[in-house]
């Protein structure tokens, strides 16, 4: 039986296990990459595990999100990483540069490489043919001490895509429809692979907007086979002699098929407050509108914003309304400037911001109250714009431009009509020759120790797992929460970030304001949640935060891949219960895992009794390798690599 192109990359760097789906398997990573949020964390863990040298072939940290440093926490975070780079040997792309995965594709994904990155979204370059994962920072740290990474082999799924796309529909339009018809929770344990010749009849950008949305599915990852597209966009970029050809093999089996028409495909548009929540635009169109943005790691690249100055040259927006682009990248902004699409923009009324994450996660350009903001990110959760009661709307830069413009949602064939407008089309520059300025390469580096402000912490050691568990259900509740939910990114606190005892105190805050002094006053307890708990980012700190405020356990009816992990990772026991039981317990009510604990879980048991207000019980189960079971009666990652690094094993064997 052939391989599909993401066994043949896992094979070649397959280290542990065997490619089993739902069997654990262990990866050695090639590349790795952090940005500001969750980089300092990364770099404090592989500081406090006595490493003295990425071993990756490649490590990159990128300062993104807080480009506007608002505070000097923020400033020192970025001479704290870029003194980190400079110490252990990573490139430092600096604040203003760009987003991590715009720049990285830009100067190092790789087909063929696999890629561990401190973000959600770094399965982006998967247009590239490139086997991107997203994790928590902890076991970036590891992977780039050169240890494995573990994770469940996938199911792999083949996305067959048919036709061409037409005038007005994009790729936003192909990640779109895959979220309509699969949801938030249909990729969770799953590959998507993209073939067929709609596939080939889509550029790398194109591609890797697919790819990088396709974090909003749960994946673990998307990939594109490579070929003549790929290399043509490589050679653009200076890197042609990067490029590998690899496909699947044509009798390659799949674990499903999905298959998307492109030619029946129109604009598309997701509602508020779910990526899966999608419509054709014409079902919501004269919706009144005041703020567009184009722009983040999905749509800010030169070929993204290319279209929107297209389509606004030579008018003018809506008065009532603001239109801001951010480009991806500092070398997208630049090439537009030099080829004067950034006057034609500001003429036409464009507010052109830096290249930054910063308005994806309500850093800037927060919407007004009882307004509508339609934007070409990757995610509208509730309140991640920056204001809780938003009314966030992600569609194609087409979209948002032509609701720029008519001042409402509408679908940009209607206003082609009205205005005459021509589709912009997609169009490739000769070369992408932006400078490289700022990006300091690891042997260019400037910083040969660590600088630490006041600010930045030290990194919260969980005990060893005990014999009992017990305490109160701090906080229930629903499904879908996700990591925004758990640890909020706005300004004011995501400059504690790496700051874990003042972070703490913002916990769950988006869900019930009074619960990190609760749990601070029980000194222990657990949580309880519904569906599909954690979704969302890879921050490590939505398992830490917990974990230093006494939470010992939570009890959900399922949990998304990468906070799982992250639960793990510090020593926080992971259980899923049935609808029944969830339905059950109250928030309020005593819950103990009757079981011994530590016992259970270092011999392998599955199956815990939970028994709620000496009441009635239930069960709960445990799935959980005897990796991530060790991790756990460690107390954590971190304990355990220690231990094993003492001991004399290295941090591959964890």
């Amino acid at each position: 039986m052939g391989q599909t192109l993401t066994e043949k990359i896992l094979s070649d760097h397959l280290v542990e296990g065997d490619l089993t789906p739902g069997e654990e398997i262990g990866i050695e990573i090639d590349q790795v990459l952090m940005q500001d949020t969750t980089g300092t964390m990364v770099w404090l863990q592989f500081e406090a595990l006595d490493l003295d040298e990425a071993q990756t072939e490649l490590a990159a940290q990128y300062c993104d999100h807080q480009t506007y440093q608002f505070d000097f926490k923020n400033t020192d975070d970025h001479r704290f990483l870029r003194s980190a780079a400079g110490t252990y040997g990573a490139h430092f792309s600096r604040p203003g540069n760009g987003i991590c995965h715009n720049v990285h594709k830009e100067n190092f994904a790789a087909p063929g490489k696999t890629l561990l990155g401190s973000d959600s979204h770094t399965p982006t370059p998967g247009g590239l043919g490139q086997l991107a994962i997203g994790a928590g920072g902890l076991d970036i740290a590891v992977a780039m001490g050169g240890g494995a990474y573990y994770v469940e082999m996938p199911e792999v799924v083949n996305v067959r895509l048919e036709g061409e796309l037409p005038e007005w529909s994009s790729a936003k339009d192909v990640i779109l429809e895959m979220l309509r018809r699969e949801t938030v929770k249909g990729g969770v344990g799953k590959v998507f692979e993209y073939t067929g010749p709609g596939a080939e009849s889509l550029t790398v950008p194109e591609r890797t907007t697919i790819t990088n949305m396709g974090t909003e599915l749960g994946a673990t990852s998307s990939l594109f086979e490579t070929d003549e597209k790929t290399k043509d966009y490589l050679e653009r970029q200076g890197r042609g002699d990067e490029y590998v050809e690899l496909t699947a093999d044509d009798n390659a089996e799949y674990a499903d098929e999905i298959v998307i028409d492109l030619d029946d495909l129109e604009p598309l548009i997701a509602c508020p407050s779910m990526p899966d929540n999608v419509v054709p635009v014409r079902e919501v169109a004269g919706e009144t509108v005041e703020q567009v943005l184009v722009g983040s790691c999905t749509n800010g690249g030169y070929e993204d914003v290319l279209p929107a100055a297209k389509m606004v040259k030579d008018q003018e927006v809506a008065k009532h309304l603001e239109m801001i682009v951010a480009p991806g990248s500092k070398q997208a902004g630049e090439m537009l400037a030099r080829e004067g699409w950034t006057a034609e923009m500001m003429a036409a009324g464009v507010n052109v911001s830096e290249a930054t994450c910063g308005p994806c996660i309500g850093i800037g350009h927060v919407p007004a109250s009882d307004s509508v903001s339609l934007r070409t990110f990757n995610r509208n959760f509730e309140g991640r714009s920056g204001i809780e009661d938003d009314n966030v709307y992600l569609c194609s830069p087409q979209v948002a431009a032509a609701a720029a413009l008519k001042g409402e949602i509408v679908d940009p064939r209607d206003l082609a009509d009205e205005l005459g407008l021509d589709a912009p089309g997609v169009e490739l520059p000769d070369e992408y020759d932006g400078s490289k300025t700022d990006l300091i390469y690891a042997d260019d580096a400037i910083d040969d120790e660590l600088i630490k402000g006041p600010n930045i912490g030290e990194v919260p050691l969980q005990d060893p797992l005990g014999s009992n568990i017990s305490g109160e259900t701090l906080l229930k509740m629903e499904d879908n929460i996700t990591t925004d939910h758990i640890i909020p990114a706005t300004s004011d606190i995501l400059k504690f970030r790496s700051n874990i005892e003042r972070l703490s105190d913002f916990t769950l805050s988006r869900v019930d304001e009074t619960f990190a002094q609760r749990a601070k006053e029980a000194g222990t307890g657990v949580l309880v949640a519904g569906e599909n708990y954690g979704q969302g980012s890879s921050r490590e700190h939505a398992a830490m935060c917990p974990m230093y405020l006494g939470i010992e356990a939570v009890l959900a009816q399922s949990f998304a891949r990468i906070h799982k992990a992250n639960l793990f990772n510090f020593g926080i026991v992971p259980l899923a219960i049935d609808e029944e039981t969830y339905e059950q317990i109250e928030q309020g009510d005593d819950v103990e895992i009757v079981d011994d604990v530590a016992a259970a879980v270092e011999s392998g048991q599955e199956e815990f009794t939970i028994r709620v207000n000496d009441d009635w019980e239930a069960t709960a189960n445990l799935h959980a390798s005897e990796r991530e079971r060790r991790i756990l009666t460690a107390g954590g990652k971190l304990p355990l690599t220690k231990q094993q690094a003492e001991g004399g094993a290295a941090p591959a064997d964890d």
